[in-house]
């Protein structure tokens, strides 16, 4: 078997219209015709398919790569979404969970100046 690319991120969730108000209203995507988030090269799915597939704040999580970090928390701050912080030696990160508890990781790569430095 070889994998060629990540087809797409799927994230479970109970109660569609307050994730697309989630996901569009706070986060700021723009869904596809398909019901489906493309972002760069890959694509955020959601689905509410029942018991077969549900919401975790232990599940699989999605980083979502941002150009400035400092304007996203600002953005999470005036949406009242609560966040963790978190520097690692290469990345700067903002830890969230959507209405159904799912994780979503925020994230910033640093520069090459940067990397190395935790705040």
């Amino acid at each position: 078997m070889k994998i060629k690319a990540i087809a797409f991120v799927g994230i479970p969730v109970t109660n569609m219209n307050r994730a697309r108000e989630f996901y569009e209203g706070v986060l700021g995507l723009v869904p596809d015709t398909e019901m489906t988030y493309p972002i760069g090269g890959g694509t955020l799915a959601l689905a509410s398919v029942g018991e077969q597939w549900k919401p975790s704040q232990d599940g699989t999580s999605a980083a979502l790569e941002v150009d400035n970090l400092d304007a996203a928390i600002e953005r999470l701050e005036e949406r009242k979404v609560s966040y963790d912080k978190v520097d690692s030696p290469v990345c700067q990160m903002a830890v969230i969970e959507d209405p159904d508890g799912n994780k979503l990781i925020i994230h910033k790569l640093k520069s090459e100046n940067e990397k190395g430095i935790c705040k």
